[in-house]
């Protein structure tokens, strides 16, 4: 049961008066307040100190009760759930598996009409509560199953979404789909009788080929980093949709531009040849989407090798989807040659198509992460090679 006595203004002040506190030590000690225990507040802490930048409206909201922190990392941050509820339209959702409403919260802000489903009471409970605190009026809460809510409703919506959980029992992080609970491949033809738009969030280790084989309808991939950093993986299914899927690689809070593809581009033949001037390093999205020679095309860059997603060009391209570095010096992969260029230097390491991993080179020649310089370890036609370089 939720307890209530966390939002007495003394107690609020205690929690945040403490964000900075050593937990481990506020452990061995107990609590004054009446009717909340010491392990609560400390819970209270941990799982504020997690919002502070992946949900700072939850963070800086008062009166607002926080879930586990579990709950907490498995949640979306606002700044995909913004990016989400651009993807949806009509007038009604379902959120099948709310978790801590993050995207419930941000869906409600496009359509008129979300409901919120979560099969944890005392977690819907602390949602309902904390929806109210920021005025989002418009969502019907269901502390349930979200697959037997609508088996049990004679209802469509304009979109149902899905967040898989992605946790076994003890906690161990899972990746395929039908690992997940609930399994969207059993449950498919249940939730596309209830809408013809299913939004699916899935784990970015994903393979995105693989999960096309099985996700009839996918219309979109959404490939979604946040400063080059992969968060989600989205697939928008429609219901009776046959054509090839398009998949789109974003990288949020960056100036870079969205890139997007079809997987049967990627067919293409190119040619490979040795670096020029400047080299191209796509961001980790277009990485992910697989987009390996559709981005040498569509920018008119040369790959290095076929294995080695580095690009180069005589010139500076405009508006790239990733990293531009100018190349000052190439040389081969000679120890003694190394150590005299960067041996002891505070440098940026990169490695791709290298035995070696970016740990070890570091230890090897006393490097330390830092500086302008950005010194590539990759292969190109079958020969391994260092190049040094600064970022435009």
């Amino acid at each position: 049961m939720l307890n209530f006595k966390l939002l007495e203004n003394h107690v609020q002040r205690y929690i945040n008066d403490h964000l900075q506190d050593n937990l481990a030590e506020m452990a061995l000690k107990g609590t004054s307040f009446e009717g909340v225990q010491n392990s609560e507040l400390i819970a209270q802490i941990e799982a504020k100190l997690k919002c502070k930048k992946k949900l700072p409206t939850w963070y800086s909201g008062k009166q607002i009760i926080y879930a586990n922190k579990l709950n907490i990392e498995q949640s979306s941050s606002e700044i995909t759930a913004n990016y989400k509820k651009n993807l949806i339209g009509g007038e009604t959702l379902l959120d099948l598996t709310g978790g801590f409403g993050v995207d419930t919260y941000y869906f409600s802000k496009t359509l008129k009409h979300v409901t919120y489903c979560e099969v944890n009471k005392n977690l819907s409970e602390i949602v309902k509560h904390n929806l109210k605190i920021l005025k989002a009026s418009n969502i019907i809460i269901k502390a349930m199953d979200g697959l037997l809510y609508i088996q049990q409703k004679n209802r469509q919506y304009d979109w149902i979404y899905i967040d898989p959980s992605r946790r076994n029992k003890i906690g161990n992080k899972l990746y395929f789909i039908e690992e997940c609970c609930p399994n969207v491949l059993e449950n498919l033809d249940l939730l596309l009788s209830k809408s013809n738009n299913i939004l699916i969030k899935l784990s970015p280790m994903l393979d995105i080929k693989s999960a096309l084989k099985v996700l009839k309808y996918t219309k979109e991939v959404h490939v979604v980093a946040i400063k080059n950093e992969v968060k989600e993986l989205l697939f928008l299914l429609q219901k009776g949709y046959t054509n090839e899927a398009c998949i789109k690689a974003i990288n949020l809070q960056t100036t870079q531009p969205n890139f997007e593809f079809k997987i049967s581009q990627e067919r293409t033949t190119i040619a490979y040849q040795k670096p020029m001037n400047y080299l191209y390093e796509p961001n980790a999205a277009i990485l992910k989407c697989g987009a390996f020679k559709n981005i040498a095309i569509r920018f008119k860059i040369m790959k290095l090798g076929q294995h080695t997603h580095l690009y180069s060009a005589s010139k500076i391209i405009k508006y790239f989807p990733g990293n531009i570095y100018k190349i000052h010096k190439i040389i081969p992969y000679k120890k003694q040659l190394i150590r005299k260029e960067i041996t002891g230097r505070k440098v940026n390491i990169k490695t791709r198509n290298f035995p070696n991993k970016t740990k070890e080179i570091k230890k090897e020649y006393k490097l330390k992460d830092g500086g302008n310089q950005f010194v590539f370890f990759t292969t190109w036609e079958k020969r391994k090679c260092v190049m040094i370089c600064s970022k435009i």
